[in-house]
């Protein structure tokens, strides 16, 4: 089990951020990142997120085009911003990633069943890069508020990736943080049966 401490890390102490320390990251950490989060499960071992971490100078002005105001600022001054995304043709690598049996086939010519699936699975990658980063002693800022469309042409120009979020990462200025709002209780959101 893990320890009060570390639940606070991951969990019941974590924030997300709206400002960033002037503290670089380095290209090592993110690897790291990618290495921890790469093992959490997804269906059929599909693992279709994908991730472009967007650092220089000059990529952030190619992603400050599609942000919504509002994620100007906190975007620009984040050491690194990844967009999580998915890969529509995320089936194909199933000969490596499920190879006891033939998954491709479950997925290729169903698009609606691609979408569903990498959607889902490369939300919960997300989730679990989220995760992986606080293990690591970094901070994240998740954001949807920018325009898919546009971002999604600008970055993946070859129409393979569709982007799902994009998360600030680096080392969080507190003195930013918003009050932690309320969350539902165990009765309000759970049921046993």
């Amino acid at each position: 089990m893990l320890s009060d401490e570390s639940l606070e890390v991951f969990f019941t102490k974590a924030r997300s951020h709206n400002g960033w320390l002037d503290k670089d990251i380095s290209v090592e950490q993110i690897q790291r990142i990618y290495e921890i989060m790469k093992y959490g499960p997804t269906s059929a071992n599909s693992c279709p997120a994908r991730f472009t971490f967007v650092k220089s100078t000059e990529a952030k002005e190619r992603l400050k085009q599609h942000l919504d105001e509002g994620n100007i600022e906190k975007s620009m001054t984040a050491p690194a911003v990844v967009i999580i995304s998915y890969d529509t043709k995320f089936y194909e690598k199933l000969v490596k990633l499920f190879p006891h049996t033939d998954a491709k086939s479950w997925y290729e010519g169903k698009p609606e069943k691609i979408k569903s699936t990498a959607q889902m699975n490369a939300t919960l990658q997300g989730a679990y890069f989220i995760m992986a980063a606080r293990s690591i002693g970094l901070d994240c800022g998740p954001m949807g508020g920018f325009n898919n469309g546009t971002l999604d042409t600008e970055f993946f120009p070859d129409k393979s990736k569709k982007s799902i979020f994009i998360c600030g990462i680096g080392y969080g200025d507190h003195s930013k943080v918003f009050p932690r709002l309320p969350r539902l209780t165990f009765d309000e959101s759970c049921v046993i049966i």
